[in-house]
């Protein structure tokens, strides 16, 4: 892929605008993870403010460091050597908009294994806040014809992966994990 591909969602990624793309798994909304008005503005695209879950999507292992307060030990190689797109929710978050950090003091993060996706974040050289492409509580998009008009009409810029769409993506599995290894399967 061409790296000019991305540089028009990074420009609105960096001027605090909600953009449109697929990850690893669906398609999402994604903003600046530190910008809390850009985490307003998706919530209020996505028109459900209860209970939501962000995910920060990254694309190198040693981003883990710079966005939790304190890497558990399994993390390293849990999270390295997953093969599926896997969701893991730390205690304690760090240099993230406040918004973006759970009630009970929790942040979820995934490495990216989808090089398309992986490119984007590695360019914009910090995470990127993603949660579902849905209104409310409808199931994930898996495909672009699955979003929402209304989704599609209050993004401010819709990425596109050259290759197309992957008919393959299934949903993250998502894990809890404490600071000393203990851990708990939320989603396999």
């Amino acid at each position: 892929m061409n790296p000019n591909d991305y540089r028009e969602a990074i420009n609105h990624l960096r001027k605090g605008d909600v953009i449109l793309f697929q990850t690893d798994n669906d398609w999402s909304l994604g903003c600046d993870i530190r910008q809390e008005k850009a985490v307003e503005k998706l919530l209020q695209i996505k028109q459900n403010t209860d209970n939501q879950y962000f995910t920060i999507l990254i694309s190198k292992i040693e981003q883990l460091s710079e966005y939790l307060t304190e890497v558990p030990e399994i993390a390293w190689n849990l999270v390295e050597f997953t093969e599926k797109p896997l969701t893991v929710i730390y205690p304690g978050g760090k240099n993230v908009a406040p918004n973006l950090i759970g009630e009970n003091k929790t942040l979820a993060l995934r490495l990216l294994k989808d090089e398309f996706c992986k490119g984007l974040v590695y360019r914009l050289e910090r995470g990127i806040a993603s949660i579902s492409a849905t209104i409310g509580t409808q199931p994930s998009p898996k495909f672009f014809a699955d979003i929402s008009p209304d989704i599609l009409n209050n993004v401010d810029y819709i990425l596109k992966n050259p290759k197309g769409e992957n008919p393959f993506a299934q949903p993250s599995q998502i894990i809890k994990i404490g600071l000393y290894g203990e851990f708990e399967v939320i989603r396999k």
